[in-house]
């Protein structure tokens, strides 16, 4: 098992445009109704080149490897990595409560503790205005929840 990381800042809006963070799913037949056939025609087309978070974690393998941050063959590494990556983004957290240090180490502690049996992490935060920041720390080969999904970085 390793890590991948996946970091994400944008328009609240685009994270909330859930169409773009669903995989394709099942193909329609001809006979399904016109705005599901465009439905699954725009997931093919927007999901895997879309760097908004997916729904689920584990769609995150589903994306061009291009889009990982880093990888990491232990928990510890990936929790530093989360760790750099909230400390940086803390100045501009909405809330001030998401802002402390302390706080801070100890959401990278528990990551690394979930990482360490093959849980996967996924964080966001609002960054002032409409702004906001998604981190995430994917466990790849194989991940619990989607056995199924190949490893991005061959």
């Amino acid at each position: 098992m390793h890590i991948h990381g996946y970091a994400w800042l944008g328009e609240k809006k685009a994270f909330d445009k859930e169409s773009l963070r669903r995989p394709p799913g099942t193909p329609p037949t001809a006979g399904s109704p016109s705005d599901v056939i465009e439905r699954y025609r725009s997931a093919v087309a927007e999901f895997p080149m879309t760097d908004v978070p997916p729904l689920q974690t584990a769609h995150w393998l589903m994306k061009p490897a291009s889009m990982v941050r880093g990888t990491w063959q232990e928990p510890k590494e990936a929790g530093e990595w989360l760790g750099l990556e909230l400390a940086e983004a803390a100045s501009r957290f909405s809330s001030e409560q998401e802002r402390d240090g302390t706080r801070l180490m100890l959401v990278a502690k528990a990551a690394v503790e979930r990482l360490t049996w093959g849980g996967d992490v996924s964080l966001g935060h609002y960054l002032g205005g409409t702004l906001f920041h998604s981190i995430a720390l994917v466990t790849c080969s194989p991940n619990r929840t989607g056995t199924d999904l190949p490893c991005p970085i061959r």
